[in-house]
């Protein structure tokens, strides 16, 4: 005796209700109609195609989604797309050159296997950027670097080659020293 399986038909939108947001990613306007439950990293990575932010663990704690929100570090995995309407946000795809140069952060990365899977890249780049362009004293002592650093988790490089980049990059940056 066979059973007939009783065919379902999924909607094509889901019936969450919706909003339109404005706002500024890497430079360029942006308006799109999200639902008021879309995440900010879903936002990116599915509605303007910008894959570069990664999404690990989804609670905040692995910092993979980090993005630049006017400015300031935060993470998209925890940001509603609703939350950003009117803001200026970053990218990872915003920090090299449109010609394709790396910028001295990233330099820095390469040059100082500060990367294994690559999978965190992103999220430590743009939290150390925001920490550069706050215009706020930079500490380039091992444990200043490391309270930077602290929000964002690799499993791969054991943090020492990152801690060196993070140190060549200011200094190529000549980023405002801190009191040690």
């Amino acid at each position: 005796m066979s059973r007939a399986k009783a065919r379902r038909q999924f909607p094509v939108t889901s019936d969450d209700p919706t909003i339109r947001v404005a706002l500024t990613v890497n430079g360029e306007a942006v308006e799109r109609e999200v639902s008021l439950r879309m995440l900010l990293s879903d936002f990116l990575r599915h509605e303007l195609g910008l894959t570069g932010t990664h999404v690990g663990c989804e609670h905040g704690v692995c910092g993979a989604c980090t993005v630049m929100i006017d400015g300031k570090s935060a993470r998209s995995c925890l940001t509603l797309a609703v939350q950003a309407n009117g803001t200026e946000l970053r990218t990872i795809e915003s920090v090299a050159a449109e010609d394709g140069t790396l910028h001295p952060l990233q330099e820095a990365f390469r040059d100082c296997h500060a990367l294994q899977c690559g999978y965190c890249t992103p999220g430590f780049i743009m939290n150390i950027l925001s920490h550069f362009e706050s215009g706020q004293p930079v500490d380039l002592s091992e444990e200043g670097i490391r309270d930077v650093l602290s929000g964002n988790l690799c499993r791969c490089t054991g943090y020492q080659a990152i801690v060196a980049a993070y140190r060549q990059a200011a200094e190529r940056l000549a980023v405002r020293r801190g009191e040690a």
